[in-house]
């Protein structure tokens, strides 16, 4: 958690480790490392900004962990509409949008993680992969 969310009293009382970091970018830096993939729960604009970077890095090759949303009651069924057209007109590779795993259960969601194995693109422009 950044410092300066901690000194405004924001930071759980009641974890058994609390990392402190500098800033936000430290904080996905550090939440990269650590992590052996990543779901984003319902939430807001800081939620969606962190999987979205994570997503791009998985997509650029970064890393190959999995990235999941937890589609709580359709909760993402708006974002993946967005995903899916962006696939339509040619502003995302089909491989790179399979690279979001989705569940309403938490449970399979996990199990999908397990058996995770990253896409291998190697090009990105042309239709190979589209």
């Amino acid at each position: 958690m950044p410092r300066s969310l901690v000194d405004r009293e924001i930071g759980h009382t009641g974890l058994t480790k609390l990392h402190v970091v500098a800033s936000m970018h430290e904080r996905k830096a550090l939440m990269s490392e650590l992590s052996d993939g990543f779901v984003a729960l319902p939430g807001g604009n800081g939620t969606l900004e962190e999987f979205f970077e994570l997503l791009t890095w998985a997509q650029l090759g970064e890393h190959g962990k999995p990235c999941g949303l937890l589609n709580v009651a359709g909760y993402y069924d708006p974002l993946l509409a967005v995903f899916d057209r962006m696939v339509d007109r040619a502003f995302l590779k089909a491989v790179h949008r399979k690279l979001v795993l989705v569940e309403e259960d938490p449970s399979v969601l996990l199990e999908r993680f397990e058996s995770y194995e990253p896409p291998k693109t190697i090009k990105w422009i042309g239709d190979s992969e589209r």
